[in-house]
């Protein structure tokens, strides 16, 4: 049926009263696990209580390697098409710049709904969820490969008539819930729509399960649908900056660590030194936060005072990364802590059914985890290699939420005391120094170069073969650092090597370049 919408989402946000006489067209982008299916049967389910032809089609995506699956819905009253004696016409995909709601289950999301001109200032109520949940592509770079969540504000202030954000993945989270019916419960709360709450609620309840979480989640999102005003984004988005930074606040730490801090940390520093210490202690404990002070400590002056605090927390920052490395340990460690299970049982309502991690430990990971005098002879041995090389060939996968795979694992992650002992600690520690006494000679002779020294070990990172090329490379741009000193543009060359790895995935000619600079002195 043709015809135009007539304010069906006015300028406050809420459903004029004035008759339809084309349908109301809806998209909602969610990825895996996010529930968009179950908020487009909601939103049917509700449409046809009230009385109104609903048809509701999907075109997937793979998760965010490809995009997010598409839902896409058009409703119509039933007594508009009786009263024309026909059938509306109803498309089965969005077209640019005819939507009237765009929900997004995720910020970038939202970004990538503006971008495919499904927002538009003329007529489109967006409402979108504020966290982030990373792409395979953002975690992967080799650097800061996270987009620009402010530059979705910016384009979202612009491009939606009305605009319903915050973060409602939390919400859903607070209740035990997932985030489709924080979804729902902010699009009832909008008016977007002119059907009664108790409409969209008895089509939660009818889904017939985890329905009291849901219901939750629906009128907490609901109730902060109809407080939240466009004009508030801006401060929305400066408080989400400060509310991350909050969060990332450690709890006190131990007395004697606090005073050091206190005593030997510039005040422009303190603050990454304390995160610092935080990480290392959750990552091992108090004595290797210890030992991350005495490393800080040599780079004081004779006096005790820090003449250069940027440097002292560019320093504190890439140093808490280096001593906090990736290994079985610390994999372990995270795979069975309280807080993974309850997001994972909050991601299934509540009924967690089965997880199964995948792992595959190559040989030299067992000798890194071995007592140094013991991993270093398993990795010098041809014939210890030869015959335990076929245990480790292929990967296993691992049934954690089993008792026997939740307990293999546990056990693993506790076993982390005996870290300091092993082979790959040894070796870890003593290349972090050998980089600390690197970074000192050079500050002598060319403070610019040592600084970019510094930074040159963000490029450590992962572990297995992705911790063994990244640190290859790590140390050839160290071989060349020493090679560089003394001439003038050291700093911008070595600079400009470390930004090409950040983001090339492929290092081949890059290394090549590096080996010809320093092979050429």
């Amino acid at each position: 049926m043709e015809g135009s919408l007539h304010e069906t989402v006015g300028a406050d946000g809420h459903a004029d009263e004035r008759t339809t006489t084309r349908p109301i067209t809806i998209a909602i982008t969610a990825i895996g696990g996010q529930g968009g299916g179950v908020l487009g049967q909601w939103i049917t389910d509700t449409a046809e209580r009230e009385g109104w032809i609903a048809q509701s089609t999907s075109v997937p995506g793979v998760a965010q390697r490809t995009g997010a699956t598409v839902y896409y819905l058009e409703l119509f009253p039933r007594a508009a098409a009786e009263a024309a004696g026909r059938e509306p016409v109803l498309a089965l995909m969005p077209v640019p710049g005819d939507v009237d709601i765009a929900i997004a289950a995720e910020w970038m999301e939202a970004g990538r709904a503006i971008f495919r001109g499904f927002v538009t200032p003329d007529r489109t109520l967006l409402i979108a969820s504020t966290h982030r949940d990373y792409a395979i592509r953002e975690k992967s770079a080799p650097g800061p490969g996270m987009e620009d969540a402010r530059a979705v504000w910016r384009a979202a202030r612009k491009a939606a008539r009305h605009l319903v954000a915050f973060d409602m993945r939390e919400v859903a989270v607070r209740h035990g819930t997932v985030i489709s019916a924080a979804l729902f419960g902010a699009l009832a709360g909008s008016g977007a729509l002119p059907f009664a709450r108790e409409s969209f609620e008895e089509a939660v309840r009818a889904s017939g399960r985890g329905v009291d979480a849901s219901l939750a989640a629906f009128a907490e999102a609901h109730r902060l649908a109809q407080q939240h005003e466009a004009t508030d984004v801006q401060s929305r988005e400066g408080q989400a900056t400060e509310d991350s930074v909050a969060s990332c606040t450690p709890a006190t730490l131990p007395a004697d660590l606090e005073a050091r801090l206190t005593a030997e940390v510039p005040a422009g520093a303190r603050e990454t030194v304390r995160l610092g210490i935080a990480r290392l202690i959750d990552w091992q404990g108090p004595a290797h936060a210890r030992d991350y002070l005495d490393r800080l400590a040599a780079f004081r002056e004779a006096d005790g005072t820090v003449h250069d605090p940027a440097f002292h927390e560019q320093l504190a920052r890439r140093l808490a990364v280096a001593m906090s490395y990736e290994d079985v340990y610390r994999v372990a460690e995270l795979k069975t802590r309280r807080e993974r299970l309850a997001r994972l049982m909050a991601s299934g309502e509540r009924h967690l059914t089965e997880v199964h991690d995948y792992f595959h430990p190559r040989i030299e990971e067992v000798a890194d985890s071995l007592p140094a005098p013991l991993g270093r002879w398993l990795l010098s041995s041809r014939f210890a290699r030869r015959l335990l090389a076929p245990l480790f060939r292929h990967g296993r996968t691992v049934h954690t939420s089993g008792l026997p795979g939740f307990l293999m694992l546990r056990l693993v992650g506790a076993a982390k005391g005996l870290r300091p002992f092993s082979f790959r600690h040894r070796r870890e520690m003593a290349e972090i120094d050998d980089w600390l006494t690197q970074v000192r000679e050079l500050r002598a002779h060319d403070p610019a170069l040592a600084r970019v020294l510094v930074e040159a070990r963000r490029l450590v990172k992962g572990y297995g073969d992705t911790h063994a090329r990244s640190r290859a490379l790590f140390e050839k741009l160290s071989r060349a650092a020493d090679r560089l000193v003394g001439e003038p543009d050291a700093a911008r060359r070595l600079e400009g090597w470390i930004a090409r790895a950040l983001k090339e995935p492929d290092w081949h000619a890059l290394e090549a370049e590096i080996d010809a600079a320093i092979d050429a002195r």
